[in-house]
């Protein structure tokens, strides 16, 4: 995928040293923007490979608006371990706020439910330009441990030469991890796009990333903390030639928010057989070690 590729090229390039909250020296530079079109196929990156299950389970469970990881758990994805509380809970998870958006009126605490709106709205009137979800909720972003790094997502539809609708999604995100979040980040806003695309029965188009701080975590100037290094890795995907993308059907059982919650209650093997993904053939896998 060559917008991928262009990025881990512009950041090893033109990136400068930043300390941050880790501890771990990145690599770092303002502002890359790309768009990708699912209609040349899906954008699973091939240069090294990806787990379709856990883009396919995260993305769910984002959808559902739980908070507790142990639907995550139940089907072996561990990656939101590290932030849940001690009840198993991740009160800063995405789907939170994008289902249960804290608003105020009349003096009472009340919660919109952005996802519903936004799907309602496209049915409604498709020609909207205010369909925007926020996981940024400043009251809980200012004291989270991980505040969200998406923090908004706009859907807009266009319409190709023939007058035919399609669906588009913009993903601004402040926080890039280029080497393990962004491949991920990619293909699961791909896959809530084709997938809200079928719930409205509109094509899939456009997939816009802007990446304010997009970055590379790489070992100290003095050599230390040389296991975060992900220069390494990254220059090994370079090498790699991309192989032809994936393609993804979604099982026309899936047709509204209301069946995401079942499907996760789902086992994966019938989770994964609703979210068929074909004639994906990666490079092995890279391994890059997270800085927490």
């Amino acid at each position: 995928m060559k917008q991928y590729l262009a990025t881990v090229r512009e950041v090893l390039e033109y990136g400068t040293r930043k300390e941050n909250r880790t501890g771990v020296d990145t690599l770092s530079t303002f502002n890359i923007n790309y768009e990708i079109d699912l209609r040349d196929g899906f954008p699973l990156l091939t240069t090294k490979e990806i787990s379709w299950k856990n883009i396919v389970i995260e993305n769910l469970w984002f959808l559902s608006g739980d908070t507790h990881i142990g639907l995550l758990r139940k089907h072996g994805c561990k990656f939101w371990d590290p932030w849940a509380d001690d009840d198993g809970r991740v009160p800063s998870a995405y789907g939170n706020f994008w289902r249960h958006f804290p608003v105020h009126g009349d003096g009472t605490a009340a919660f919109s439910d952005q996802v519903a709106w936004v799907i309602d709205e496209l049915k409604r009137n498709p020609m909207s330009r205010r369909l925007l979800i926020s996981a940024w909720a400043p009251g809980n972003a200012h004291k989270s441990a991980l505040p969200p790094c998406h923090a908004l997502w706009i859907l807009n539809v266009q319409l190709d030469n023939n007058g035919a609708p399609y669906l588009c999604l913009h993903l601004t995100q402040r926080s890039c991890d280029v080497a393990l979040g962004v491949p991920y980040n990619i293909a699961g806003y791909a896959f809530l796009l084709q997938l809200i695309a079928q719930f409205v029965g509109m094509r899939a188009g456009i997939f816009a990333h802007t990446l304010i701080d997009a970055h590379i975590y790489t070992a100290k100037a003095d050599g230390s903390m040389a296991e975060y290094d992900h220069v390494p890795g990254l220059y090994e995907q370079l090498r790699r030639e991309p192989r032809a993308r994936p393609q993804l059907e979604i099982d026309a059982s899936i047709r509204s928010l209301d069946d995401v919650r079942g499907v996760l209650e789902a086992d994966t093997s019938e989770i994964l057989n609703c979210f068929r993904l074909s004639h994906y053939d990666p490079y092995p896998p890279i391994k890059f070690k997270v800085a927490i």
